[in-house]
């Protein structure tokens, strides 16, 4: 049972509530960002929550067992506060979250009712809705290593034990010129072949997409001294520019066969390539006589 604070429990028992919802996300880099549906600033846990963002909560749901606790909260887009080419880039993702009921007339008396993360995060012109996930959402996802097939591992990680940072393995190169806006023609990428980056990661390092991640759907040489061909699995979230800068690192598919031939660290592959896959249990099998021996099962 949830225990308040003496003075906030008399401010209910009383009849005549002065409550609000603040909401404090906290990024990954630290940042900490604070919003209110009251119509006034308010500061909570130290942070002033913004009430000139529109912020506002649905129904908070709530459960004795081990289903994750889950709300939304909505709000307006405002530079300075929460912009949308922030949440494209991803800063957002994951974010902590913390929500309280705050006595706006006292803000000292409040109380924590939920903790957890921002789960899914749709935006649109000017507002944006966000998903709060309880701690228990945790409890859903999967933990340790599968047997699979392809490696669980990330490319650079010390589990890999790839250096990525090389310069076999990670070009730096600027936009020659824009095709779409997740295509782009890219200059100083002549000494690797095609198909090196597919799968890879791209970080921008200079333009209006400065410290954004994307990753590498295709990428073609180019011939004859002709601009490298990139082609983005999503838009940048700003536009590209001729001129702009970033590094890309190689791609891995996670099969055998790439560690071995494009990585040379078959040592350290951390799948299972042997395993047998639904082909082997439907495949028919013949005996050392050569009699069928039917199918598996």
């Amino acid at each position: 049972m949830r225990s308040l604070p003496p003075a906030l429990a008399a401010s209910l028992a009383s009849g005549v509530t002065t409550l609000c919802r603040c909401w404090i996300l906290t990024r990954t880099d630290g940042m900490r960002l604070g919003f209110t549906d009251h119509d006034e600033d308010v500061v909570c846990d130290g942070v002033p929550c913004a009430a000139e963002t529109g912020a506002t909560g649905s129904a908070l749901e709530q459960g004795a067992g081990l289903s994750p606790d889950t709300g939304e909260i909505m709000g307006a887009l405002r530079s300075g506060r929460l912009a949308e080419s922030e949440l494209a880039r991803g800063l957002y993702d994951g974010a902590a979250v913390a929500v309280w009921w705050v006595d706006w007339s006292a803000p000292a008396h409040a109380v924590p009712v939920l903790c957890g993360h921002l789960g899914e995060v749709s935006r649109g012109a000017c507002g944006f809705t966000a998903e709060v996930r309880g701690l228990a959402d945790r409890l859903g996802q999967p933990t340790g290593r599968l047997y699979q097939r392809s490696c669980d591992a990330l490319l650079g990680d010390a589990r890999c034990g790839i250096d990525a940072t090389g310069a076999a393995y990670r070009g730096t190169g600027t936009v020659a010129a824009v095709r779409s806006p997740r295509t782009l023609l890219a200059a100083g990428l002549d000494a690797f072949r095609t198909d090196w980056f597919t799968a890879g990661r791209l970080v921008w390092t200079r333009g209006a997409n400065a410290g954004a991640v994307v990753e590498v759907r295709a990428h073609q040489r180019g011939v004859a001294g002709a601009a490298a061909l990139l082609d983005l699995w999503e838009p940048a979230p700003a536009a590209m520019a001729a001129g702009d800068a970033f590094t890309v690192t190689a791609g891995c598919d996670k099969s055998f066969g790439s560690c071995r031939t494009k990585f040379g660290n078959a040592v350290n592959f951390r799948g299972f390539p042997d395993l047998p896959g639904n082909d082997y249990a439907v495949s028919s099998r013949r005996d050392e006589a050569g009699n069928d021996g039917g199918r598996l099962r």
